[in-house]
């Protein structure tokens, strides 16, 4: 197993920007071959969670994993935690590069590796500053690229809530006591359908936090997964595996909300905020926002032919 450490261009060197390298960011939600594997943070690396992820990328049987430690403020340091719980849960081809800033996220040969990988890992730190090093880069349209082909691309933490095209951070009271401001901001647009991902939801009690995101977007649906806990995603459906569940938040229902009037320490009110929970062993409709079961009963209910006499009808045919 390797940790790389990237060529820096040189000042001179030309790099591409996010107009001219690669295609468009924009894509129709789940026009894609490729699975995600979300994790809500904390997971074991004898868990399901992060078994699935090694599992699917064939890590087991040699499959290549390129993993990025981008998000974590020592990214060198992440990546030799990431070889060891990799390496625990089964995978034996893991490479890590450093890519700490956005000239090591431009490296052709870092590129290169995600091209030819079966299974993409993005670590755990901070979501913003992971989209703002490597979004629209050499590196960050590889891994689009190859999730659109069919590689399983898995976040973990903050890993996990960069991928979606809207990321939620900040927003909670922090050590000193002190509440911060709440980011709403561009992701690397994986996972589409207007979703937003919060993890370490449960065990950081995080549902207020996004019931105030949802409110003030009503738009989105927020999506909270807890801890060791993996939301999979192929295609337009999603099912949880691991020790906890998927938390979802739909906004679109709302019929009051003061979002507009809120300011720091004030209190949070709404009305009709649709809210459900996901276990394991049930499928999750992204699209409709609702349990794939629901959803194929009420197909089936609405291709029932009816044949109805002239009564029914209320007049003559």
């Amino acid at each position: 197993m390797n940790i790389l450490t990237p060529r820096m261009p040189a000042a001179n060197e030309k790099t591409s920007s996010p107009a001219t390298d690669g295609p468009p960011a924009g894509r129709r939600a789940g026009d894609t071959s490729g699975t995600l594997v979300l994790i809500g943070g904390a997971c074991s690396p004898n868990g399901e969670a992060l078994g699935t992820f090694v599992r699917r990328s064939s890590g087991r049987e040699g499959g290549r994993i390129v993993g990025f430690t981008t998000a974590s403020s020592d990214p060198k340091g992440s990546a030799l935690a990431w070889r060891n719980d990799l390496q625990a849960a089964g995978a034996s081809n893991v490479e890590i590069p450093i890519v700490a800033t956005r000239n090591a996220a431009q490296d052709r040969a870092i590129a290169k590796l995600v091209d030819e990988a079966q299974g993409i890992f993005l670590g755990g730190g901070d979501q913003v500053h992971l989209v703002a090093t490597i979004a629209g880069s050499r590196v960050g349209n590889a891994i689009r690229d190859a999730y659109r082909r069919g590689a399983v691309v898995c976040g973990t933490s903050a890993g996990s809530a960069a991928l979606t095209e809207t990321i939620l951070a900040g927003g909670e009271v922090d050590e000193t006591g002190k509440h911060s401001d709440m980011h709403i901001g561009p992701g690397l647009g994986l996972l589409g359908f207007r979703a937003m991902i919060d993890t370490h939801f449960a065990q950081r009690r995080r549902l207020h936090r996004l019931f105030v995101a949802i409110a003030a977007n009503p738009d989105l649906m927020g999506l909270g997964i807890d801890e060791d806990t993996a939301f999979v995603v192929q295609g337009h459906l999603g099912e949880v595996v691991g020790k906890g569940g998927v938390t979802f938040v739909d906004g679109r229902g709302v019929r009051f909300d003061n979002a507009d009037a809120l300011t720091s320490g004030a209190q949070l009110t709404l009305s009709y905020l649709r809210v459900g929970m996901l276990g394991p062993g049930y499928a999750f409709n992204l699209r409709e926002r609702e349990l794939e079961c629901l959803v194929q009963a009420k197909e089936a209910g609405e291709a029932v032919e009816t044949i109805r006499g002239e009564a029914a009808t209320g007049g003559k045919r």
